[in-house]
């Protein structure tokens, strides 16, 4: 039972990554609808939890990249499930505490590629870099592995959200040209409502199917455990030998990071909402639109792109359609050094934990 014990611990460090997700990435969701003061900081957090509840039901396209289509589940282990999340954990509570808006998604990867090249002694090949698969029936060929599903949209989505918070927001200039600021004020203050919730949804869509992955590949380690057999019928359940996103992993990943939102990470929320560029409601909706409408289209494609960058490049975008001096510029490279980091931190130190405690870990 020594491996049920591990599991339940690793479960619940998946839990905790879950709820810092959701309190790091609330500022994602609610920070513009804030900073426009459209809504309080309570009713924006409540609307953030309930929409990121909403979107985490949505789909498993993302679940399923990130537990079978990055890193070679036969070297996974729950060992190395835990030394990933403590790595995300402790990166996710690092850059909140300087109130920067990193990617949890890039540390929860960066995690798991570290200790997957742990647990494998070193063996490169456990990284599963680029295949290219065809679906039997339709006989569409598409690309899996993390250069196409994580590398290259990571560079590609934050000029995406850039460049599209800029043309949404120069559209929307033409729009509201002769109209009065007032009735501006007014319109777009009522319509950002539908884009925080669209925006609200996206995260959830995207962020909360993330921690689904990786504890279905969590429960998947642990059934290459020949003590399974002995479980409880019920038990044996949940925890059938294959990767499978389970109804009850989506219930709790999804509620943890509804919960994480409820709370809020109001450092990151004033970096967005307040310090990075001053926000109108109009401005809000060009980024939530923008930004909620990317986050769609790669959940669709399976695609576990990082919910920060492309909220963060949208606001930036829609505060540079009405000049480039809006934007905080040195806040804008601090940010930017945090995304660059992100992988690579959270690799070393995830490596280096599974490297250390490999001999405690159950095999």
């Amino acid at each position: 039972m020594e491996t049920i014990l591990f599991l339940a611990v690793v479960i619940f460090a998946i839990v905790v990554f879950a709820f810092t997700n959701g309190f790091h990435d609330a500022a994602n969701a609610i920070a513009t609808v804030v900073g426009t003061r459209v809504l309080t900081p309570r009713q924006a957090v409540i609307l953030g939890a309930v929409t990121n509840l909403i979107g985490a039901f949505s789909g498993i396209a993302v679940a399923t990249t990130i537990g079978s289509g990055l890193v070679d589940a036969h070297f996974v282990t729950t060992g190395t499930i835990f030394s990933a999340m403590v790595a995300g954990i402790g990166w996710n509570l690092l850059t909140w505490h300087f109130g920067l808006p990193s990617s949890s998604s890039h540390a929860l990867i960066g995690g798991l590629l570290g200790s997957a090249l742990a647990s494998a002694r070193n063996n490169w090949s456990v990284i599963i870099w680029s295949v290219k698969e065809v679906n039997p029936t339709t006989g569409h060929a598409k690309l899996q592995g993390l250069l196409p599903k994580v590398l290259l949209p990571m560079v590609t989505s934050p000029f995406l959200g850039f460049l599209g918070g800029i043309l949404f927001m120069t559209c929307l200039f033409a729009v509201i040209a002769r109209m009065r600021p007032r009735t501006v004020e007014a319109v777009f203050g009522k319509l950002q409502l539908a884009s925080a919730s669209y925006m609200g949804w996206a995260h959830g869509f995207s962020d909360g199917q993330k921690t689904m992955g990786v504890m279905a590949l969590a429960c998947f380690a642990a059934t290459k455990n020949g003590d399974l057999d002995r479980l409880p019928a019920w038990l044996h359940f949940l925890l059938t030998p294959r990767f499978e996103i389970h109804r009850w992993v989506i219930w709790l990943c999804a509620l943890t990071m509804a919960l994480g939102t409820y709370v809020g990470g109001w450092r990151i929320i004033q970096t967005l909402g307040r310090n990075m560029v001053r926000l109108r409601p109009v401005d809000g909706f060009a980024a939530e639109t923008t930004g909620a409408t990317l986050l769609l289209a790669a959940g669709k494609m399976g695609m576990p792109v990082s919910t920060t960058h492309i909220i963060t490049t949208a606001i930036m975008g829609a505060g540079c359609a009405r000049r480039w001096s809006a934007l905080n510029w040195r806040l804008v490279e601090r940010i930017v050094w945090a995304w660059v980091l992100t992988l690579p931190a959270t690799g070393i130190v995830a490596y280096l934990l599974m490297a250390t405690f490999s001999t405690v870990f159950p095999k």
